[in-house]
């Protein structure tokens, strides 16, 4: 485990006892990405068997590798890499083969690229889904655990977002997140699949993607400064958003595993700090951290752009759903884990942090 048990909120540290002493099958799609790496190391942590999935499309095999030497050579001989498609029907079926859990992470991210083409985005992330969602069904999985999102909400202006309110979606990739939550619903009510969605807001973390034309803001931004970069803010950078650390998002995906009220399941759930914080607040957090290596940085300023045509102004989620049903307690705010992101940088890219 990479946190103090002593440190975790009561509901997870039971299940983190619990995964120590009993071994599962678990089935990672997008393992190589982002957040389906992180979910790798705590699981192999843990003592458990994990099946993996990616076709490598936004995955990258250096996560894997970088998970590989965290985790050492007896807990990754309990994984299994599969290079395969989730658009593919017959590569979901050999991955959910024996599985006890599926957690799946496997999509095609970003508003913007959605917006220029809809038609890949929504054969990743409904035709994919579907797939997955058949495969599970077909493979009697335990429980069917899948990454929703905060697009969802779309134009619905109210703040705190509660899970049942949603307004009308305003890009494509939003439309295929919210068409994942209508298909789980129906695989629950005519096959009797037990899912979970779980609407993350603004993820962040460790082997997050600083590069390319959709990275994420915060290893964008950190790898900019780091490089003595222009960073570029979209807007008058008073737009705000609700940053999760990815051990929250982790901490989400065991609980759901794991929950045992009937309430619980078949549900869609908020994963977020429940706060929110501003791109300019944002940028100035970033550098202050960066300064204590090097004073210089904070000489450094953005450059504000123009606003990002799909985004909402503002997002912050209720998670008091999540707290209640599952247990859910968030142990880092924007703060710590920021501090966390930028201190693994240091440790495993020094050059870049």
């Amino acid at each position: 485990m990479k946190n103090d048990e002593a440190l975790l909120p009561v509901r997870y540290a039971e299940v983190c006892r619990h995964l120590e002493q009993r071994q599962y099958h678990w089935l990672i799609t997008g393992v190589a990405g982002f957040i389906g790496s992180n979910l790798l190391e705590t699981l192999l942590r843990l003592g458990q068997r994990v099946t993996g999935l990616d076709n490598f499309s936004t995955g990258f095999q250096h996560n894997l590798d970088e998970v590989r030497k965290l985790v050492g050579a007896q807990a990754w001989s309990n994984f299994r890499a599969l290079r395969g498609d989730i658009r593919n029907l017959p590569d979901c079926e050999e991955a959910c083969n024996g599985v006890d859990f599926v957690l799946h992470e496997a999509a095609l991210g970003s508003v913007q690229r959605s917006i220029e083409d809809p038609i890949l985005t929504n054969e990743n992330n409904v035709t994919g889904f579907l797939n997955m969602l058949v495969a599970a069904r077909d493979a009697s999985v335990r429980r069917f655990i899948y990454a929703a999102s905060s697009s969802t909400y779309g134009d619905h202006p109210a703040l705190p977002k509660v899970e049942s309110v949603i307004g009308s979606p305003l890009s494509p990739y939003a439309v295929t997140k919210y068409v994942n939550e209508l298909y789980a619903g129906v695989f629950q009510l005519r096959y009797g699949m037990q899912t979970i969605g779980l609407r993350y807001f603004n993820v962040f973390g460790p082997r997050q993607n600083p590069h390319g034309a959709y990275a994420s803001v915060i290893p964008r931004w950190i790898a900019a400064l780091s490089s003595n970069e222009q960073v570029h803010i979209n807007g008058d950078g008073e737009t705000s958003r609700d940053f999760c650390f990815i051990e929250n998002v982790i901490q989400a995906n065991l609980l759901a595993a794991f929950c045992d009220d009937p309430d619980a399941i078949n549900q869609v759930y908020n994963i977020a700090l429940g706060d929110r914080t501003t791109l300019n607040e944002l940028f100035s957090a970033i550098r202050a951290l960066l300064e204590q290596e090097n004073p210089d940085m904070r000489s450094q300023e953005a450059k504000h752009v123009g606003f990002r045509e799909g985004d909402v102004r503002h997002s912050q989620a209720d998670i008091s759903k999540a707290r209640r049903l599952l247990g859910f307690e968030p142990t880092h705010d924007i703060h710590a884990g920021l501090a966390c992101l930028v201190s693994h940088q240091r440790q495993l890219h020094p050059a870049v942090a």
